[in-house]
């Protein structure tokens, strides 16, 4: 691919091998109509199924689709964050793999980073619609805690549907657990963030890597470190320079 993209669309894959072709293929529908330049990376957190194979498939048939696998599994933090870095479009978008994130909500984030640096996609709308009481009420506690220690307002914090201006990862410093709160570390660099709601879907093929326990205590161990970096870290700028 010669030409750099606008859009680096970030995927982190974990055993995925039913849901990457269709994820692919969804995207390609997706992103023809708005005639833009992109790019389709997929971190491949040491899967155990066909993942990679179909992944080495994909990228011989196509150059916008780049690939890399880790040596052993680190998480899916690890994984963004690698697909994050190895981006080269002015604007990233990361989404899951399993198609629970539509690539047809692609345009609405295109549409609204017009008046922010970033947006988020919020799932709960459409899980009051489908998902059991278990998850929502999760779901509802998780978010609640979040916000209340960070003093957010994001309503779906654990949604990692969000898209960017590449800027806003430029000095940040990665953590294991650190996808759960890029909205809030943008805002602590001095960017804006936004909110859409987006379809949700269920899982196109293979099983959950995720649970109740997974939604109420993953993250409770960094929510104080987010919150000392609140209070701790700030942005300055250089006015002049000699000799530089």
């Amino acid at each position: 691919m010669t030409d750099t993209p606008t859009l680096s669309i970030v995927v982190p894959c974990y055993n995925e091998e039913g849901n990457l072709i269709p994820l692919v293929t969804a995207i390609r529908e997706t992103m023809e109509p708005l005639k833009l330049t992109y790019e389709i990376i997929i971190a491949d957190d040491c899967s155990k199924d066909k993942s990679w194979e179909i992944l080495e498939k994909l990228g011989a048939e196509d150059p916008r689709i780049r690939a890399l696998r880790f040596v052993k599994n680190a998480g899916q933090s690890a994984a963004m964050w690698a697909g994050m870095n190895a981006a080269r479009g002015q604007y990233i978008a990361t989404l899951d793999a399993d198609l629970q994130n539509d690539p047809k909500d692609l345009p609405k984030f295109l549409e609204a980073l017009k008046q922010a640096d970033c947006v988020c996609g919020s799932r709960v709308e459409q899980r009051r619609k489908g998902d059991n009481v278990v998850r929502q009420l999760s779901s509802k506690i998780a978010n609640g805690v979040r916000n209340k220690i960070t003093r957010e307002n994001v309503t779906d914090s654990a949604c990692c549907y969000r898209v960017f201006k590449r800027e806003c990862v430029g000095n940040l410093k990665f953590f294991k657990g650190m996808h759960r709160f890029l909205p809030t570390l943008f805002k602590i660099e001095g960017y804006t963030v936004a909110e859409i709601p987006i379809s949700h879907h269920e899982r196109f093929a293979g099983q959950s890597n995720y649970g109740v326990w997974n939604r109420l205590f993953a993250s409770s161990y960094d929510l104080f470190a987010v919150r000392w970096m609140q209070k701790r870290m700030f942005r300055f700028q250089v006015k002049d320079r000699v000799n530089f």
